[in-house]
C-alpha cells in the first residue's frame, strides 16, 4: 500500500497529522470570492463511491477535487449494478479502470477503505467506514481547535454523546492524543464502549462534572435508530442529562469551544440558542471541512 492512502489517524504519526493540517491552512478560501480554483489536481479523475446515505461529506469532497482542477465521478449505490450482485471490489475495480486516480469510500462496513487500498492501484481516502474512524471529520475538528485556540497540544477536549458508534470518536480520538490533547469522553454508560481508557482517553459519565475542565466540547450526533435498542431511556433525558444549553454555557469555561459533526439534532446534542452563539464552530468546521479535504486529496494524487 501507499502512503498516499488515508485509511485512518490511528496509524498516522503525529507529524503526519500535523504536515496535513499545515497543507489545509494553506487551502482555506481556495475557489472562494476573491480566491480563484487552483490546478493541483490537472488531470487527475476522484471517484466518490459512497455505499452509505452521505450529505456533507459527500459533496464537500466533491467541491474539494473541483476547486483543484480534479474531474469527479460520483457513484451511489442505489440505482447501479451492486443491485444486480455486482461485489464491492469488482465495482471499484471497473470504476478503476476508466481512469480514476483517487477513491473516496463509504461504506457501512468496518475495514471496506482498507479492503479497496488491497486491490487497487489508486489511492484510497476513508470517507467513513462503519462505526471505525472517519479521518477527515477529525482532521477538520482539530483544524477548527487549532485555529481558534492557537494549539492543539495541552488543551482538554471533551467528545460527549454516542462514543460507543461514533466513527467521529474514534478518528478524534488518535489524532488529539498523538497531538497532545487531552481527551475525556462522555455518555451514557451504555454508550462509552468498555476499555476505552486503553486508547488514553478518560470516561466520564456525566456533562455536568467536566464542564469547568473542557477547552472544547465536541457533541455527537445521537443517532434516532440506536434508540429503537434501548441504549438510554428517552431523547428527552438524554437530552437533560447531556445536551448543552445556554445554562451549560455559563457554567462552562468563558472561552470553551463547541463543535458538533453534521447534521445536529437541535435539542438533543444542543440547544438552537447555543447551535448559534458565539462559542459555536459549528459553520467554520463546514469550511475547514473542504480544506482539509483538499490537502488530503492532494496528497492521494501525489501532488505534494
Amino acid at each position: 500500500m501507499t502512503d498516499r492512502h488515508l485509511l485512518g489517524l490511528e496509524h498516522q504519526s503525529a507529524e503526519g497529522i500535523s504536515a496535513l493540517l499545515d497543507a489545509a491552512e494553506g487551502m482555506l478560501g481556495v475557489g472562494t470570492a476573491g480566491n480563484p480554483k487552483r490546478s493541483d489536481l490537472a488531470g487527475i479523475c476522484v471517484a466518490n463511491i459512497f455505499y452509505e446515505p452521505s450529505t456533507r461529506t459527500r459533496i464537500s469532497f466533491g467541491l474539494a477535487a473541483r476547486r483543484l482542477g480534479a474531474d469527479v465521478v460520483d457513484f451511489t449505490s442505489s440505482g447501479s449494478s451492486v443491485g444486480k450482485g455486482e461485489s464491492f471490489i469488482d465495482t471499484a475495480r471497473n470504476i478503476e479502470a476508466m481512469g480514476v486516480d483517487v477513491v473516496v469510500v463509504r461504506h457501512a462496513s468496518a475495514g471496506a477503505p482498507h479492503l479497496l487500498a488491497n486491490h487497487l492501484k489508486a489511492a484510497v481516502v476513508n470517507a467513513g467506514d462503519g462505526a471505525h474512524e472517519h479521518p477527515t471529520q477529525a482532521l477538520l475538528d482539530m483544524l477548527t481547535i487549532r485555529r481558534r485556540k492557537g494549539r492543539i497540544a495541552g488543551l482538554t477536549v471533551g467528545l460527549v454523546g454516542d462514543i460507543l458508534h461514533s466513527r467521529v470518536a474514534r478518528s478524534n480520538i488518535h489524532g488529539l492524543t498523538k497531538l497532545g490533547a487531552k481527551v475525556i469522553v462522555c455518555g451514557p454508560p451504555t454508550l462509552v464502549p468498555a476499555g476505552v481508557e486503553s486508547l488514553g482517553v478518560r470516561v466520564a459519565h456525566r456533562l455536568d462534572d467536566i464542564l469547568q475542565e473542557c477547552d472544547v466540547l465536541n457533541l455527537l450526533r445521537i443517532q434516532f435508530e440506536r434508540q429503537r435498542t434501548g441504549l438510554f431511556p428517552s431523547v428527552n433525558e438524554y437530552a437533560r442529562l447531556f445536551a448543552m444549553t445556554g445554562e451549560r454555557v455559563r457554567k462552562a469555561r468563558p472561552d470553551v469551544l463547541l463543535l458538533a459533526p453534521g447534521p445536529i439534532n437541535r435539542g438533543v446534542e444542543i440547544t438552537p440558542d447555543v447551535a448559534d452563539g458565539p462559542h459555536s464552530a459549528i459553520l467554520e468546521q463546514v469550511d475547514h471541512g473542504l480544506a482539509v479535504r483538499m490537502a488530503v486529496l492532494r496528497r492521494a494524487a501525489g501532488r505534494n
